[in-house]
């Protein structure tokens, strides 16, 4: 069968007959906007599904279709069997949809236990709370997942993977017969997103369906047994996950082919490096750091979750600074002790959180383009030219691959890989020749992450040296001729990353846990 947009769509003739979601033809117009596009899909009894495709492609428009957020302007969905012509968020829920957005639709000041709960206090009416029954609630909750946990621990103090279960618990217990998974291991280590992967795997043997909803591909193929693919607000393909590998899915998300070359550096040895330490170390964080950087080159640092590689890359900005050891710039000692004195020795730094680290929400695009150098645009009187300042933000957006309709929307109106482009050509606009990268790309779907990545290759060459600091192993083999790994504030290897595995990477990781 053909889909839209000529693709093979693969028919399971061997599916299991009871189907918990059937949607057909699906539409949704916002202001006269078609979003979804006869958009078909179908989700069985205690199948791992995938719904893929880069921001804005209609995934969680769907999704809410689905769970009665927003009413379908054409086309059928089926839930266990029944058809509605018009769905509700309480018909989904009574259907057993239960869907885990990113924030987990918790509450912080409420401890876990009271999270556990409060549906039953909701739906019984009861005006009155018996506490007794909130921790029987909130214990049995947890024990239909296999998960022990302090119940009177508050929410809010909880790590992103605890907040994760106590979302999945809540969802069991309300009698979920599918649990939609909104971008799910975004934030998530790699050994936490094993633990997920085994917790999922273990709710399908009860006969509940997990449909994720993602853009990263290793995932897709390791959790899921059948994938669905959207672009443009059409699905393009679907089927089992076994007939798809990664540059099948990449090209069905982005609707082009995406180079699989590796990074390869050809610079010159003999050249003074543009950064280097020598025994950098910050107590209780990191020590005996010998790192060496030149000219073009680009070096990932990873480890696992407390292994100081955070708190290194942070160092190397100022922030937290070292207190032993030394740093070189171009053979020159230099003193890094705040953000200030890094910039001014051509160091830029570009945070893993870019919502609250890396950006001004509230502000333009063009007003976070040069929040660093807006000096450089004040006139012969003193005045801010702003004639000027727009056509070098529309330049410096064209350059970056920046799309949007107006440099002068705030910033939050952009998608995930926008945002970081414009964090990324506002530091590149300092004129900086060391720049860092903690988590380049995390967040952001697999159109966007090549372009992320070509960007930073051109940036190479024009002479700046780039440290990459990921847990995303393909990221950095893909990216960086040489991977160091850190633990327990230490490096321990070093890899030239032409010959080497993902595999070989992976080992070595594990054997530091």
């Amino acid at each position: 069968m053909l889909s839209p947009l000529g693709l093979i769509l693969i028919k399971d003739e061997d599916a299991m007959s009871s189907e918990i979601v059937k949607a057909e033809d699906i539409e949704k117009s916002f202001g006269g906007i078609k979003v979804l596009d006869r958009v078909s899909m179908a989700v069985s009894a205690g199948e791992i599904c995938c719904l893929a495709g880069e921001n804005g492609c209609g995934k969680s428009t769907l999704i809410k279709v689905i769970s009665g957020v927003y009413p379908h302007d054409g086309g059928r969905i089926e839930l266990n069997g029944r058809e509605y012509q018009r769905l509700g968020p309480i018909d989904s829920i009574r259907e057993g949809i239960q869907v885990i957005y990113q924030d987990f639709s918790l509450f912080p000041n409420l401890t876990v236990a009271e999270n556990l709960a409060l549906n039953d206090q909701v739906e019984s009416g009861r005006s009155l709370v018996s506490w007794g029954r909130v921790r029987r609630i909130a214990r049995e909750s947890l024990a239909m997942i296999g998960i022990d946990m302090d119940i009177d621990k508050t929410v809010g103090e909880l790590p992103v993977s605890s907040k994760q279960l106590v979302a999945i618990a809540r969802a069991v217990y309300c009698n979920a017969r599918l649990i939609i998974m909104d971008e799910p291991t975004t934030t998530l280590t790699q050994k936490e997103i094993e633990s997920l992967f085994s917790l999922i795997r273990g709710l399908r043997e009860k006969g509940i369906s997990t449909l994720f909803v993602s853009h990263k591909i290793r995932e897709m193929l390791d959790i899921t047994e059948k994938i669905t693919i959207m672009r443009n607000g059409r699905v393009v393909v679907s089927g089992y996950t076994r007939d798809f590998d990664e540059i099948k899915i990449t090209q069905a998300m982005t609707g082009r082919e995406i180079s699989g070359d590796r990074f390869r550096w050809s610079g010159n040895t003999g050249e003074p490096p543009l950064l280097r330490t020598e025994k950098l170390g910050r107590s209780g964080a990191f020590q005996g750091i010998d790192l060496t950087l030149r000219r073009g080159e680009i070096v990932g640092v990873t480890g696992l979750l407390g292994s100081g590689r955070t708190e290194l890359a942070l160092a190397l900005f100022g922030k937290g600074p070292s207190d032993e050891g030394r740093i070189f710039r171009n053979d020159r000692e230099i003193v890094i002790k705040s953000i200030q004195d890094a910039i001014a020795n051509g160091i830029a730094y570009v945070p893993e959180d870019r919502l609250t680290e890396g950006l001004f929400l509230e502000q333009s695009i063009e007003r976070n383009l040069f929040a660093n150098i807006y000096r450089k645009f004040i006139n012969s009187v003193g005045l801010l030219d702003f004639r000027k300042v727009r056509a070098a933000a529309s330049e410096k957006a064209r350059q970056y691959g920046v799309t949007a309709p107006d440099i002068s929307l705030p910033v939050r109106s952009l998608s995930g890989g926008n945002q970081q482009r414009v964090v990324l050509a506002r530091w590149m606009s300092t004129g900086a020749d060391v720049l860092i990268l903690n988590g380049p790309t995390v967040g952001v779907d697999v159109g966007s992450k090549f372009e992320i990545h070509k960007k930073l290759r051109e940036i190479t060459e024009s002479g700046v040296g780039i440290l990459i600091f990921s847990d995303d192993i393909q990221e950095l083999i893909m990216n960086c001729n040489r991977i160091m790994i850190i633990h327990k504030g230490s490096f321990t290897n070093e890899f030239r990353s032409d010959t080497l595995r993902e595999s070989d990477l992976i080992d070595c990781l594990n054997a530091s846990r």
